[in-house]
């Protein structure tokens, strides 16, 4: 029987440039409400990620379009994807979409959609 890796993906927004605590922030976000949210969905993926020590990896996107295209690509393979907007009471206009997270899930299906991503 294979062993089945799983990860979640968080993508943050280069073009807004936020700062080093903002970033680590709103990546926080995004782990928080993908955990949240998978673990309702599908138990069995989020028990596999919690029980081997929630793999994550963190990534850059140049602009807001570019999130969106991926965001679309992975729910088109049926990964769950999980929207970050700030409240916008430091850096950011209330609402700004600042990052995404996709899964957790089986790291080889998110690998095929974060391939050409850089780590941030």
């Amino acid at each position: 029987m294979r062993n089945i890796e799983y990860k979640l993906a968080i993508i943050v927004r280069k073009d807004l440039r936020m700062g080093k605590g903002k970033i680590a922030a709103q990546a926080s976000h995004a782990s928080v409400i993908a955990s949240e949210r998978i673990k309702k969905i599908n138990a069995n993926w989020w028990k596999s990620w919690i029980n081997r020590g929630q793999r994550k990896i963190v990534l850059k996107i140049e602009s807001k379009i570019d999130l969106f295209k991926i965001k679309e690509e992975a729910e088109k393979t049926g990964l769950l994807t999980s929207i970050v907007q700030d409240s916008g009471l430091t850096q950011l206009e209330p609402g700004t979409v600042t990052c995404i997270a996709i899964g957790p899930a089986p790291s080889e299906l998110i690998d095929k959609i974060t391939k050409e991503l850089s780590l941030l």
